[in-house]
Parts: structure tokens; sequence; C-alpha cells
């Protein structure tokens, strides 16, 4: 793998350090997010929920709070429909939940994955309503590309709100109130990239700032930041940019979730071990607490977790987050299978080619996202994982650097039903017999964006550093950085010329437990982990490495310790 250094203006790094008094290396990694001033850098550092804009500049929101105070005054018929991955179902239990404190009892449902497909659609609808139209629907992460199913619901004489943050293919929706930022705002706007937990925070904002106006004293008692961890939770795990008003809500959120103060929150990080009170971070809503939500969605019903979110009392919680525990270990074992079989499959039948379609008329459709995520790490590939739902073959693709998964889909639109997504993540089905078409039109529209093919796997490097600089005073200053996601990488520093003394202990498949050698030779140094490595350095020899390092809490106590990404043999001499 090669290894680049991110470029960087050195005068800027030393400006930043020197006004803002922090060390270089956090002054480099604040360039590196974008940061070009101390006014900037103060805001990144400290946010503040003061700088959030007026929710209702944001386009349509006033119309949305209108419409859902008309439903609360006349107390209508209301259903909340919602995604069933982590945004979907945060964003539907903040709604719910604050239209129950203002008195009223809204449905709230999720689309049955297997048998409904993803987003809003007919068949959804008539299962939730059993005959039982109502009279306002309010469609959450979902319904942007819902043309039909729109039309379908005002022909029943339903209002509809429409909060989704997912792009237009076509034209925006019409004959419903919609808020998208990425439909109707600048692209400038500190709200844009928001997930749809950020925008129905936003909604929530609106409705409480109009109540309170009116003096309804049903609102005297509800607290907005009551609402953060839920924000924090669908914001993180939906892969936004962390950035402008991403990053308030996330570092907010992350401090309100510490508190786990959400009994549903508090069983849900219990059995997902993290420790009560422990300090959390972004890596524990996206490998520990989003993956148990994620895995009702694919294998079960989604609804179970927003049940979790919603229940006041605690044993109930923990038995709905116990039951998410076991569905998650399910869906681990039915992902190893179907990745061991189309690792395999690869290597066969796409060894030479710069993208990758498999279909398994055996393999689940809900875990094929995560296989798909995978394979194209391990290859370095476009990826489209799909299994079979009757006569359709359903399931998502995962893309790398330089290939816009959107673009290449919309080159194969005439082959495929549903679809969507982002550029590196997104949705598909198409009928199974076109499943060989489509895979060489996919194949030949990434021959034709990279002719000389993909380019070279890379790890960029945040900065290099001295073995010495590896301590837990790094640590402390990086925690003015988080949370880590999209535009905010967590760092991976280098280090040269590292000589292990004690040799790396396998464990688990590839996995290594290795310790860094102490400069100062008064203790043992920093432990660490690898996994997945696919061999690991020997002692007594120099070598460079490229690492992470974080907290590791253990009965109440934190520690430093690294994640070793790549090695290899160094030419600099310890």
């Amino acid at each position: 793998m090669l290894w680049t250094i991110t470029a960087t203006n050195e005068s800027l790094v030393h400006q930043l350090s020197d006004s803002l008094e922090v060390p270089e290396v956090l002054g480099r990694l604040l360039v590196h997010a974008g940061i070009e001033d101390a006014v900037s850098a103060d805001a990144f550092l400290r946010p503040r929920l003061a700088n959030l804009d007026d929710p209702f500049a944001l386009t349509n929101l006033r119309a949305a709070v209108t419409r859902i105070e008309q439903a609360v005054e006349a107390k209508e018929s209301v259903v909340v429909f919602g995604d069933y991955d982590v945004d979907g179902v945060t964003s539907t239990v903040q709604l719910v939940s604050l239209l129950r404190k203002l008195e009223l009892d809204p449905r709230y449902c999720v689309p049955l994955r297997l048998e409904e497909g993803y987003g809003l659609s007919k068949q959804a609808i008539d299962r939730v309503f059993a005959g039982n139209i109502p009279k306002l629907f309010i469609a959450l992460d979902c319904g942007t590309n819902a043309h039909e199913a729109i039309h379908y619901l005002r022909e029943q004489g339903v209002d509809v709100i429409i909060v989704d943050h997912h792009q237009s293919k076509t034209q925006p929706p019409n004959d419903c109130i919609f808020i998208n930022p990425h439909v109707n705002d600048s692209a400038s706007a500190p709200w844009r990239e928001l997930c749809t937990a950020g925008l129905v925070f936003k909604l929530l904002h609106g409705i409480l700032k109009s109540r309170r106006a009116a003096n309804d004293p049903r609102v005297d008692n509800i607290q907005l930041k009551d609402y953060l961890d839920l924000v924090a939770m669908g914001t993180i795990a939906d892969l936004v940019p962390l950035h402008k008003e991403n990053r308030i809500l996330s570092w907010f959120g992350l401090h309100h979730l510490r508190g786990n103060i959400r009994k549903g929150v508090r069983a849900l990080a219990e059995v997902s071990g993290i420790s009560t009170g422990q300090e959390m971070v972004s890596s524990d809503i996206s490998f520990k607490m989003a993956p148990r939500i994620n895995a009702s969605g694919r294998l079960a019903d989604a609804s179970l977790p927003i049940e979790l979110l919603l229940d006041e009392d605690y044993q109930a919680c923990r038995t709905r987050a116990e039951q998410l525990d076991t569905i998650n270990r399910e869906r681990q074992a039915i992902e190893r299978r179907i990745a061991q079989e189309a690792e395999e499959r690869v290597m066969r039948e796409f060894n030479d080619e710069p993208g990758v379609v498999l279909y398994g008329a055996d393999w689940h459709p809900g875990v094929v996202g995560i296989v798909a995520s995978r394979v194209s790490r391990r290859f370095n590939k476009p990826c489209v994982i799909l299994g079979a739902e009757g006569e359709l073959a359903k399931g998502s693709g995962r893309s790398v650097e330089g290939v816009n998964l959107v673009e290449v889909f919309k080159d194969c639109s005439d082959l495929l039903g549903h679809w969507g997504g982002h550029p590196m993540a997104a949705g598909v089905s198409l009928k199974v017999v076109d499943v060989e078409v489509f895979t060489q039109r996919f194949v030949e529209s990434i021959h034709a964006v990279h002719p000389n093919g993909l380019p070279e796997p890379s790890l960029r490097l945040s900065a290099w550093l001295k073995l010495e600089q590896v301590s837990e005073s790094l640590l402390e200053q990086l925690d003015r950085l988080h949370p880590y996601g999209q535009g905010n990488s967590e760092p991976v520093f280098g280090v040269r010329g590292v000589v292990l003394e004690e040799p790396p202990k396998l464990f688990g498949e590839n996995n290594y437990r290795l310790r860094l050698p102490d400069p100062t030779g008064q203790s043992r140094g920093m432990a660490g982990v690898a996994w997945r490595l696919s061999g690991a350095p020997t002692i007594l020899q120099p070598i460079d490495i490229a690492i992470r390092v974080s907290w590791n809490f253990w009965r109440n106590q934190r520690t430093a310790q690294f994640t070793l990404v790549d090695w290899k043999n160094s030419e600099v001499n310890a």
C-alpha cells in the first residue's frame, strides 16, 4: 500500500499553533479539517449550540411546523413513517416523542425490508393504513423520489410532509411539504449536510419555538437538548460530514449520550459493551450501537429499536436491547458465510476487472451491504452484492475513491427498478434475469472513467511523529477534535524506525496484540492491536508504522492504546 502525507500549508500550521497555544500536531490537524484562522478554530474546538441557525431558515420548515400544529390542535390522526436504519429510527423516535408530549398519539412504522424494500411504497402505505386513513402522513429519511407513493397518498386525501436528505434522481416531489436541503437549499447553507435526524431536530426546534410563542403550557417542561443523544446517533451512523451544524449536534449529542439519560439508550449501551458513565466516542456508535439497531431492520422488524428508544421502563428496554443483540449475532454469522463465498468468487471471476457484481440466490438481502463494504475494502474495487427476493435481485453497492456509484447506476438505470443513495454507498434492485447484463454494464462504466485501471490503494498519513510523541498527552490534545467521522477523519500517524522488543501475539483470524517500546525505558510501552494483518512484523528490526491512537476503557480506568493500520520495513535506524 502506498503511504502519502497530507499536503499542508506549514505557515498556517505554525500560525494556528502559536495563536491557539496548542502543539504543532493539533494545529496541523486543524488545517487538515479546513480551518484557516483562529476564529474558525475556536468555533471548531469549542462548539456552541447558540451557533445553530434559526430553524425557520430551512426551506419549507415553517410550512411543516404550521401543518403539524394544525394536527395537534385538531387532534388529527397522524402517521410517522421512518426508514429502517439508525437515521430513520432516531428521526422517528424524536418526532413521535414530541408529538406524544403535545397530546397526540401518532402511529409510527417502518418499511418491512424483505417484503416492501427501501423507502416509501404503496405496499407499505396499505399495510400501515389497514383501512384507517390518517389526515397527515410524515415520511422521514425517505420520500424524495417516491412520486408514485406521494400521489397515492394525496388521492386518498392525506396531507404529506417529507423530511429527507437523499439526492433527487429527477424532479423533487410536489403536492406535499418537502424539506430536503440537498434539493431546496444553498450549497453553502450550514445545515446543507444534515442527515434526517438533524433535520428532524430542526423541525422540533421550530415546533417548540412556535408553541412557546403561542404560550402553549404543554411545552414548558420540554428541553430540546434532551433529543441530542438521538441526533448524534443518527448523524454519526449515517456517515454525513461532521462539520458545521453536524459537528455541533454530534459533539453535544455525544456528551448527552454519556449520561445515558434515555433508558433505551442506557440498555443498548450496556448490551453493546459500553460501560455506564464511560466517555462515549463516535466509534461506540459506529461499531457497537448502530449495528445492533440496523440488524433489526436487516433481518427482522425495525420497529423494535423504535420501541426500545421510546419506552420509559428500564427492564422492558433491557429485554428489547438483548433481543437486538441476539439478532445482531445472527446477522454476523450470516454475514461471515456470505463474505467468505463472495471473496472466493471475486478472486475467480473478477480478478482482472475494475468492479464487482455478485449475486447469490441464497444470500440474505439484509446483510449484503455489509458484505459489499468488506469486499470493496479488501479488493479496492467498487462492489455490488445482490441477494434474491423472488424474481428480483436486491442489494447494495459500495465504492472506492474516484468512482461515484450514483453516476454508475445512472448509466445502468434502464435495467434497474428502485435504486438510490450516495456516491460511496447505494442500494439497488433489478430483475434476476438482468443481473448478467447489469454486471457487464457496471464494469464497462467503471472502465470508461478509469481506462488505465483504478488508482493504487493508498493510506494517507496526517503527520509523522517521533515515538516519544505517541503518549497520553497526545491523546488529551486529540480529544478536542472529537467526534471523528466524514469530513473529520480520525488521524493516522506515521512513526519511523520503531524496533519492537516483544513479538506480536496472534489471536483470532490474523489479528495481533503488540506493544511499542518505551523510549524512556521506564515501562513496557503502549499496548496496541492490529486487525486482519496480512503479516506481522518481527522483533529487533526497524520498521515504519502507521497507527491510530485512542483511549481504552476498562473497569472505569482509561489507558492509551494504538491500532496498527499498516507497517513496512524501515530504512531509518532506530
